[in-house]
């Protein structure tokens, strides 16, 4: 973004700088066979989203538990050569699934694949089954943050030692609210910060962030808030986003399931955001 672009305002001593307004689709790989994903990830490119996430699950989350599901990083490989446009990347990559090197080369890999449109998104990891069917240890949410913050150095240290180094600066987005951890490490390693929260918590760990940031001497404009919005509402997304927008979420992202995405919500909300970034 252009600094002609950009607005800088304060709100209660946080200085934020206006970002364009994006919009994201979570193409949620349960219940679907790949064709369905395929072509659900070939239509949310073509209504014009600027992100197609999938998670990093090995069984569904919702509906029936042993239901059809697809593994995470194998489909951003193939999502990368289906695609042209937009970024790419999981909401999110659990820590605990990978050695952080081998996760830093993946991404690595993916963004050359992709010419340079991987997010790396990353969070500490809670689902249970995953790691107890698949033998990893589960420990506790102390000790996946702890493993979480040893591994995000790690990462950003492997990809300046890799050849061919990644085709730009990888984006890292972290997932969650812990306020004394999470918020600590997005603050040290994030461009974007994605928060499961209502609009007046997310204003106030914007704060608790904004702390952080002056901490490790980083200014908390330099990190886009991203938040999760409903597919299915009777709200229109003006309604719905206008707290997120003030409290400062400026990438929303709406998850869809199979074995039927229907994108029309995010039809909705591709319009909404063409309105909004619009030049007065």
């Amino acid at each position: 973004m252009s600094p002609a672009t950009q607005a800088v305002y304060r709100d209660e001593g946080i200085e934020h700088v206006s970002r364009p307004i994006r919009i994201g689709v979570q193409i949620q790989p349960q219940h679907a066979d790949y064709e369905q994903i395929r072509r659900a990830v070939a239509e949310a490119e073509e209504a014009g989203v600027d992100i197609v996430f999938n998670w990093d699950h090995f069984f569904p989350l919702s509906g029936d538990a042993d239901g059809k599901h697809f593994e995470c990083w194998t489909m951003l490989g193939a999502w990368a050569e289906a695609t042209s446009r937009v970024e790419i990347g999981a909401l999110v990559s659990c820590n605990s699934y990978r050695n952080p090197d081998l996760l830093a080369d993946m991404a690595r890999t993916v963004d050359h694949i992709s010419n340079g449109r991987l997010i790396l998104g990353i969070g500490a990891g809670w689902f249970q089954r995953d790691y107890d069917e698949y033998g990893y240890e589960f420990g506790t949410p102390g000790s996946r943050l702890a493993d979480l913050a040893q591994a995000l150095p790690r990462i950003r240290e492997r990809w300046t030692k890799l050849n061919p180094r990644p085709q730009r600066d990888i984006p890292i987005l972290i997932g969650g609210g812990g306020e004394k951890k999470t918020l600590r490490m997005v603050a040290e390693h994030a461009s974007t910060w994605h928060s499961f929260s209502d609009a007046q918590t997310l204003e106030r760990k914007s704060h608790i962030l904004a702390d952080h940031c002056a901490d490790v001497g980083r200014d908390p404009a330099e990190i886009e808030r991203s938040t999760g919005v409903p597919a299915l509402s009777t709200s229109s997304p003006e309604d719905m986003a206008a707290g997120l927008l003030a409290a400062g979420a400026t990438l929303f992202t709406i998850g869809v399931s199979g074995p039927n995405y229907d994108l029309g919500a995010v039809r909705e909300w591709v319009a909404w955001r063409d309105q909004r970034n619009a030049p007065a």
